[in-house]
């Protein structure tokens, strides 16, 4: 459980201000630096390369399309930061119109995101693409569904199907660890 900047010693991204006021109703300690929206100036990911050098980088966005390309985008300059994801479901707000993000996360789906980590393996995956279709998570009618809750099981967001393809070898999740994540999914 993260209870404080002692215990927690991370710097977490998130996209704004917004993230960092619900993180810290939670986790008073806690260090954020904010992207402020999707464009992800040259003087953060400068901030997050110097901050890398001495402090862990977490990497937690919303789980939109912005929030997945600001990933994308502070993991190309820091390699090293290590993933939270929420689901949709749990990123969803109470009010009507407001959009999805880790704003609207309650204590335990945050306490569950920064809690399991994903960080990018040096070993490659054993899952191959025809076998990833063939556990019906490509190219078939629920295969959004089945990622979905998949991504729920291991704790990694949700995807277009090549995005969470591409994820699950960077996490060196592979084809047997998939497959009974499929398994517990469908069976949900």
């Amino acid at each position: 459980m993260i209870l404080n900047k002692k215990k927690f010693n991370a710097v977490v991204v998130v996209e704004g201000k917004d993230d960092t006021i619900r993180l810290k109703q939670f986790f008073p300690g806690i260090e954020t630096v904010e992207t402020n929206g999707s464009a992800v100036s040259d003087e953060v990911l400068a901030e997050l390369k110097k901050l890398s050098q001495s402090r862990e980088i977490i990497v937690f966005t919303d789980p939109d399309f912005n929030g997945e390309r600001i990933r994308r985008i502070v993991t190309k300059a820091v390699p090293t930061a290590k993933q939270a994801f929420i689901t949709r479901k749990e990123g969803e707000p109470q009010k009507r119109g407001n959009s999805l993000g880790v704003e609207h996360a309650s204590k335990e789906a945050l306490e569950r995101a920064l809690g399991d980590l994903h960080e990018v393996e040096e070993t490659k995956s054993d899952l191959t693409f025809p076998r990833y279709r063939e556990l019906g998570l490509a190219a078939g009618s629920g295969s959004k569904h089945l990622r979905e809750k998949v991504g729920a099981v291991l704790s990694i967001g949700y995807g277009n199907a090549k995005t969470f393809y591409q994820r699950l070898n960077t996490f060196g999740i592979g084809y047997t660890e998939l497959k009974h994540a499929v398994e517990e999914a469908k069976n949900d």
